[in-house]
């Protein structure tokens, strides 16, 4: 772990002082879980009678409800991860202690290139690590992969509803105040297309704790011009209810 920089002190370690296990004890819930971000997509369900929660955890800003929904007969369950690797990774962390095993998010993320329209879908393949999480999953690299198996699961559902799609590299940072025009311009040579704030984690802790986890994203503001553009990206209800279920139907899906 001699390192010059802390980031880069990886220590492969499996056990270290406080085991999600030793909060999150294993209960019995549905081991397929969608990764929301859409919160109006969640308190819609709740109101409408389609989700119940059926876990509940806790982080200084209070709670953090974990729900079920059925699809096609099917239960599974979903949750909302907050913003941001750390608090995002952390649930997730707890998720997976409690029996979660096969994951799907979706959420919205910049867009690279302006001619994503607002609301086009990209499932990433991989992420650019330029955040913190993922460095203490794996050792230092530049990118860490989605799952295969869940990527294709994706592919299958997507194209099964004929809704178009593109594949893609991501890049994840916790910086969203330093997306500099160099910066943005490094990533999109390096095949990025959206830019957001937790795939890069997410993969990396998929894949240090076995489990399978993949993504979907909507194009949403726009970060590629001189200028940055809202394209209102955040008020797009039908889109992001439709995402869930697509997010839903392809979790179910990962076998």
């Amino acid at each position: 772990m001699d390192q010059p920089y802390p980031i880069l002190e990886f220590d492969p370690t499996p056990l270290a002082v406080i085991e999600p296990s030793l909060i999150a004890k294993p209960i019995a819930i549905a081991e397929h879980c969608v990764v929301c971000f859409f919160r109006e997509v969640i308190e819609s369900l709740v109101v409408s009678g389609q989700a119940r929660i059926v876990d509940e955890r806790r982080s200084e800003i209070g709670s953090h409800p974990v729900y079920e929904t059925q699809l096609h007969g099917k239960p599974l369950i979903f949750f909302h991860p907050g913003v941001g690797a750390p608090l995002a990774g952390a649930l997730l962390e707890e998720v997976i202690a409690r029996g979660g095993r096969k994951f799907v998010a979706c959420g919205g993320a910049g867009v690279l290139d302006r001619n994503v329209a607002v609301g086009h879908l990209i499932v990433p393949t991989s992420a650019v690590r330029d955040e913190g999480l993922s460095y203490h999953y794996l050792p230092p690299g530049r990118e860490v992969d989605a799952s295969p198996a869940g990527v294709a699961a994706i592919e299958r559902v997507l194209q099964a509803h004929e809704v178009h799609y593109r594949l893609a590299k991501t890049w994840t940072t916790d910086a969203i105040f330093r997306e500099t025009p160099g910066k943005v311009q490094r990533r999109r040579e390096e095949g990025c297309l959206t830019v957001e704030m937790e795939a890069a984690a997410f993969f990396a802790i998929a894949i240090f704790r076995g489990v399978a986890f993949a993504q979907i994203l909507y194009g949403g503001d726009d970060v590629s011009g001189d200028a940055w553009d809202h394209r209102d990206w955040d008020s797009r209800t039908s889109i992001r209810e439709q995402l869930f279920w697509l997010a839903a139907e392809a979790c179910l899906a990962i076998s």
